[in-house]
């Protein structure tokens, strides 16, 4: 959970997690879970991970959906996201899978750069759209 609110930190969000410790570790190890990830460590401290789930398109057939992609601070520009990045790619085609998919802030120029590298396709055109819980027990 550091991780996650060290990147909405930096996605300038932090209020915006609200999933608390206990909902996360369900959502990835409970008996129905969603979620899985790779994790990366050093000095037996996890500097980096990650989360990816299944996404099924109607257009495409199934896709690896990468939620999120977090490194320490103290960590990026040393290796860890290309990594963790190289990791899921070899994933999703061992899978089987027909490609990967992910969002990026449109200002988060160190994170578009890296993407770049590896010729990804970023679109433009599309917007998020989301109902909070709030609002689906509103409903």
């Amino acid at each position: 959970m550091e991780l996650v609110h060290e990147l909405a930190l930096y996605e300038k969000a932090p209020e915006e997690v609200t999933v608390t410790l206990q909902e996360f570790e369900d959502a990835g190890f409970g008996t129905k879970p969603v979620w899985k990830a790779f994790v990366a460590e050093a000095n037996g401290i996890i500097v980096g991970f990650a989360v990816y789930y299944i996404r099924y398109s109607t257009w495409k057939g199934c896709r690896l959906y990468l939620e999120d992609l977090i490194v320490t601070e103290e960590y990026r520009g040393k290796g860890v996201g290309k990594l963790l990045f190289n990791i899921l790619i070899t994933e999703a085609k061992e899978l089987g899978y027909s490609g990967m998919v992910w969002q990026v802030l449109d200002w988060n120029e160190p994170a578009l750069n890296f993407y770049r590298k590896y010729e990804a396709s970023i679109e433009a055109g599309w917007l998020n759209a989301s109902l909070s819980k709030e609002q689906l027990l509103n409903y």
